[in-house]
């Protein structure tokens, strides 16, 4: 149980508390609200019970990121940075069957997998310079060659271009070699780019050619421009917002880069995915899920909303909010 949350903080602005996480029943705790609202001088508006719900952590010490150990047919290990931010990204693979998502902070976890995600970071820079302090660029290196599919989102990717540089300051400052799988180099400006994007990925090589044409939905969020080389881009486009169209990412043989988050997210896509790395097995698998990445979501905060309902005073709600009382 969470200990009451204030649904206005400041002095004279609390106008109630919530109970979260609760676990047992609400009578036996009874004794305990009337304490409550004499400690506090306010009413308890509601006790929200402990629930499973799959929606989207908060912060990188969620347990979804623990998992180190491989049970599926298809083995993705996502590296497991200092600074990891956005490992939402992911979350779509847990539910088709035949993948085992394995979260990797150190050389000797990594393996052989079929697919390996650098995701994104709070500091490109302080963590590519981790990577490779402890053995893991070499071993993405090793394994880049061996023709396992590489996949970098965000600062996962600006880490597989050839350079990063930062002259403003933004991150640590000065110039570093990047793993040097895509010909891209990022420079770091002090603007932040933030746009929804639709796009849909061109001409695709390598294990996930079965990409080419397939659409997708994300956003960017990010410090830093990447420039890359001729004709490596793997996708079109186009700001939601703006309408402005333009290309993204950076493609290798099996090593691919994008700042596009959620680029997974849509079932053609991560079936896609699963299908191509499957197929490279020597397995053929189909049908492998049938919800999206969306609609799933919708559905586990539409059962967060009726459980919080149920469980609190939503007339005293909305007189707080209207009225102030």
């Amino acid at each position: 149980m969470e200990v009451f949350l204030p649904l206005f903080m400041g002095r004279g602005m609390m106008k109630g508390t919530v109970i979260n996480k609760f676990r047992g029943s609400v009578e036996i705790l009874q004794s305990g609200l009337t304490m409550i609202e004499e400690l506090t001088n306010v009413p308890v508006v509601g006790v929200v019970p402990y629930m499973n719900v799959d929606i989207d952590d908060e912060d990188s010490l969620s347990e979804r990121i623990i998992s180190t150990s491989k049970t599926g047919l298809i083995d993705i290990a996502v590296i497991r940075l200092p600074k990891i931010s956005n490992f939402t990204d992911f979350n779509v693979f847990e539910r088709i069957p035949h993948v085992s998502i394995r979260y990797v902070k150190f050389a000797d976890e990594l393996k052989e997998p079929d697919m390996i995600i650098i995701p994104g970071t709070k500091n490109t820079m302080a963590d590519l310079l981790w990577l490779r302090q402890n053995g893991l660029e070499a071993l993405i290196k090793k394994q880049a060659s061996n023709e396992a599919v590489i996949f970098g989102i965000c600062g996962g990717y600006q880490m597989l271009g050839q350079t990063i540089s930062d002259p403003n300051d933004v991150e640590n400052s000065g110039r570093i070699d990047g793993i040097g799988l895509v010909d891209a180099e990022t420079v770091f400006y002090k603007e932040k780019v933030r746009t929804q994007v639709r796009g849909k990925f061109n001409k695709i090589n390598g294990v996930l050619e079965g990409l080419t044409d397939v659409e997708f939905v994300g956003y960017e969020i990010h410090m830093g421009k990447t420039t890359i080389g001729d004709n490596c881009h793997i996708s079109t486009i186009i700001d939601t917002a703006n309408k402005a169209e333009s290309i993204d990412g950076c493609q290798n043989g099996n090593v691919y880069g994008t700042y596009i988050h959620g680029i997974f997210d849509r079932t053609e896509v991560a079936n896609t995915i699963v299908e191509s790395l499957l197929k490279n097995k020597g397995i053929e698998i189909s049908n492998l899920a049938n919800e999206s990445a969306y609609d799933y979501k919708e559905k586990q905060y539409d059962l967060l909303a009726d459980i919080v309902r149920k469980s609190v005073d939503m007339d005293m709600i909305y007189s707080i909010l209207e009225n102030g009382v």
